[in-house]
């Protein structure tokens, strides 16, 4: 029997979560939280995550240097939760220097802007958190990762 109640306008496209290096370290190193929550999310793909190379070689130094043991779990991570990796040239990155206090975090916000996400996950209170106009200039959505979990909580809700 065919229910023809469910069609593909009613399937919601899946929620792009960009990871920087702080929540995902934060996803993989505490086995409790939002950043893993999302992970898990991601693993589960009910969201999809993007993230840069840059992103990537952070985290595992990070992780190298802070938590060893969590190594492996960074590498499932990787590969469980198929996310979009982004190549940022310096020519993009570039042309974000004017939103970010730090250039060092430019490829990051321009890596985020590329990936077209829903919301950008971080933990970078410095330069990224308690500046309101990055996101402004970005036109992104930026917050923790309990921000983010909570923003999704909201999306997905069933219309009351």
């Amino acid at each position: 029997m065919k229910n023809e109640n469910v069609t593909t306008k009613n399937i919601m496209p899946k929620i792009r979560i960009f990871f920087d290096s702080s929540a995902f370290f934060a996803g993989v190193v505490s086995a409790i939280g939002a950043a893993r929550a999302l992970l898990k999310l991601a693993e589960a793909e009910i969201i999809e995550i993007a993230i840069s190379e840059q992103v990537i070689v952070e985290t595992e130094k990070a992780i190298i240097k802070k938590s060893p043991l969590s190594l492996p779990d960074f590498r499932n991570f990787v590969i469980k939760t198929h996310p979009t990796i982004f190549r940022v040239t310096k020519q993009e990155a570039d042309k974000a220097l004017y939103m970010i206090s730090d250039p060092t975090d430019a490829p990051i916000l321009a890596a985020a802007m590329k990936a077209k996400v829903d919301f950008l996950a971080t933990h970078n209170r410095k330069h990224f958190l308690d500046d309101p106009k990055v996101s402004e200039n970005s036109g992104l959505k930026i917050g923790t990762p309990g921000d983010a979990l909570a923003w999704i909580r909201e999306k997905l809700k069933p219309n009351q």
